[in-house]
């Protein structure tokens, strides 16, 4: 069986599949096994990144199934996770962009290793794992992990480029949970960096590597010396392709929803007419750019699901002012500092907000408010 098979990663775009997807998760064999790479993961990231269905909501679908928070342990926590990196970006705004608690130690450059670029950094398992991002979009966590690692850890690259370097292929792109995660690898939103040697990688991979620049027992980690396979650098060009605007039809009678690349639920104010426009910012894709293959799934998800959807490419401001739009409407979020008109809060997990400055100071708040 290959592991990596890119048929293994199909991510379906129509709501209705979507919501299969929630019915098919198993808590607790997820528990067990996720940090394998073939572990009952649940393959939710892009949509829960896309806006298209919240964390309360997958919350909600596995209590009705019967299953306790008791049984849920892990997933549950995994879906907390995700809160708590927004909520982090929430308090802090753009200081994520910079070292949160700590500067990084034993950075040598700004860059990122072109061997993790090529996918040649000759550690079989992150190699095939970068080929796959590059072809599906996705990447296990564990995986994302280990790259994350061997980028900042052994290559001693800050982390800010190569974080925007994975953030840029991945259906799932999600600014807070992606440069916050890598800063926890590299430690300076942590207390330590995380790494991980050949016989760990070998372990939840299924791989039998020996003789790597990884293959040294933990107490030689991080590395002292960049591994030569590492010591090249470059900047990968990361800009998004974003389609051409259209021609919107507005009905002027009718509110407006505004949509982005961090809400298309399709669900949202539906009880009422309106006049939907996803709207796609320059500035915002200049500052945290994505790939094609990004755009294209973010459209392929509101126009199957988001009825007379229409898109706009432009700021918000020209938005307003072009169509003389009125009542507006859209869904809180970080980005949307430049929004005006009402905003309309997220489906959150749990009613906890506010900076903590560990997931489990967060998790304990949350905790409290679990049906027991």
């Amino acid at each position: 069986m290959d592991l990596f098979a890119a048929n293994n990663l199909d991510f379906p775009v129509l709501f209705s599949e979507i919501q299969e997807r929630i019915e098919e998760i198993d808590p607790i064999r997820y528990g067990s096994t996720r940090n394998y790479l073939n572990g009952a993961v649940s393959r939710l990231s892009p949509y829960l990144s896309r806006g298209v269905i919240s964390t309360q909501q997958v919350f909600n679908a596995l209590l009705d199934k019967g299953y306790s928070p008791g049984q849920m342990g892990k997933f549950m926590q995994e879906l907390a996770w995700r809160d708590y990196w927004q909520q982090v970006w929430v308090a802090k705004g753009f200081a994520i962009n910079e070292d949160v608690k700590h500067s990084q130690g034993l950075v040598s450059n700004q860059l990122i290793a072109t061997a993790v670029v090529e996918g040649e950094t000759t550690i079989s398992a992150i190699d095939q794992a970068i080929l796959q991002l590059y072809e599906t979009g996705y990447m296990h966590n564990h995986l994302r992990m280990y790259v994350a690692s061997v980028a900042c850890n052994a290559a001693q690259s800050h982390w800010r480029l190569p974080a925007k370097w994975m953030y840029y292929h991945l259906l799932d792109a999600d600014w807070a949970s992606n440069a916050l995660s890598w800063q926890w690898v590299a430690g300076s939103n942590a207390n330590k960096k995380y790494v991980a040697n050949q016989e760990n990688i070998n372990k939840y991979c299924f791989t039998a590597q020996t003789n790597t620049f990884l293959d040294v027992p933990y107490s030689e980690l991080p590395l002292k010396e960049i591994p030569e396979v590492l010591m090249q650098t470059s900047e990968p060009e990361l800009s998004t392709p974003l389609p051409v605007g259209e021609k919107l039809e507005i009905e002027t009678t009718w509110p407006s929803c505004v949509y982005n690349f961090y809400n298309l639920d399709p669900t949202w104010r539906t009880s009422a007419p309106a006049n939907r426009i996803l709207l796609l910012e320059p500035s915002k894709f200049s500052d945290y750019p994505v790939s094609q293959k990004t755009i294209d799934f973010t459209l392929r998800l509101a126009k199957n699901n988001i009825q007379n959807v229409q898109v706009f490419v432009g700021e918000f401001d020209d938005l307003i002012l072009q169509y003389k739009l009125q009542e507006v409407y859209y869904k809180e979020h970080p980005l949307n500092y430049n929004y005006k008109g009402q905003e309309d809060s997220r489906e959150w997990m749990f009613q906890v907000t506010g900076y903590y400055p560990s997931f489990f100071a967060f998790w304990k708040k949350c905790k409290k408010q679990l049906p027991f």
